[in-house]
C-alpha cells in the first residue's frame, strides 16, 4: 500500500519515529487506526518498511551514477552527486534514513544497521578503490563522507549558488587535492 509508506514516511521525517503514532498514520491516510495492523504487524515493521523504500531509493539513484563511471575519482564524484541529489529533493525516505537513528528504536535496531550497511557498501567499494596514501583510514573517510552528505540537507540552499553536482566536485576535490582543486576563501 504506497500511501501509507508514503504517509509513514513523510510523519518519519517531519516529526520522528517516537513522535508519530500509529494513529497519526491512520488519520494521515484516512484509515481507522486499528487498520494499519492489517499491513503491519507494529509500528517498528512500518519503519522497517520505509528504511527499505528509502535505501532502494538510494540504491537505485548511485546505482545509475555509477554506471557510466570508471575512473576512481570520477565514481566518487557521481557517487556523492547522487546521494546529494536524493536526499535533498525532500526525500521523505532518504530523510527517515538520516534522521532515525537505529539506536532510536531498540526493538529494531540491528535490522535497520543492517539496511543501512547494504547501502553504505556501495561507498565502501566506492572509496576502497580510491588511490589514496597507503597508509589512510578508508572506514573514517567513508563514514565522514557520509555525514556530511547527510548533512547537507539542514544547511543547503536550493537558492544557493551551489547545485549538488557543484558540492559534489568540491567534496571531492577537497579530498582529492589538499587545496580542493582550487583557492576558496576560508570560513
Amino acid at each position: 500500500m504506497p500511501e501509507l509508506l508514503d504517509a509513514a514516511a513523510r510523519l518519519f521525517a517531519r516529526s520522528g519515529y517516537a513522535a508519530t503514532s500509529m494513529r497519526d498514520i491512520a488519520t494521515e491516510v484516512k484509515m481507522l487506526p486499528g487498520s494499519l495492523y492489517y499491513h503491519f504487524a507494529s509500528k517498528e515493521e512500518l519503519l522497517l518498511a520505509v528504511y527499505r523504500a528509502g535505501v532502494q531509493e538510494l540504491h537505485i539513484a548511485t546505482s545509475e551514477a555509477l554506471e557510466s563511471e570508471t575512473e576512481p575519482w570520477a565514481r566518487l564524484e557521481a557517487l556523492c552527486k547522487a546521494h546529494l541529489e536524493t536526499v535533498l529533493r525532500d526525500s521523505d525516505y532518504a530523510h527517515v534514513l538520516i534522521r532515525v537513528l537505529p539506536d532510536d528504536v531498540p526493538q529494531a535496531a540491528d535490522q535497520l544497521r543492517e539496511l543501512r550497511e547494504r547501502y553504505e557498501e556501495v561507498f565502501r567499494k566506492v572509496v576502497a578503490q580510491l588511490p589514496l596514501p597507503q597508509n589512510s583510514d578508508r572506514r573514517m573517510l567513508r563514514l565522514m563522507l557520509i555525514g556530511a552528505l547527510n548533512w547537507a540537507p539542514l544547511w543547503f540552499n536550493p537558492q544557493g549558488r551551489d547545485s549538488p553536482r557543484a558540492l559534489a566536485k568540491t567534496f571531492v576535490g577537497i579530498l582529492k587535492e589538499p587545496d580542493g582543486g582550487k583557492k576558496r576563501g576560508s570560513a
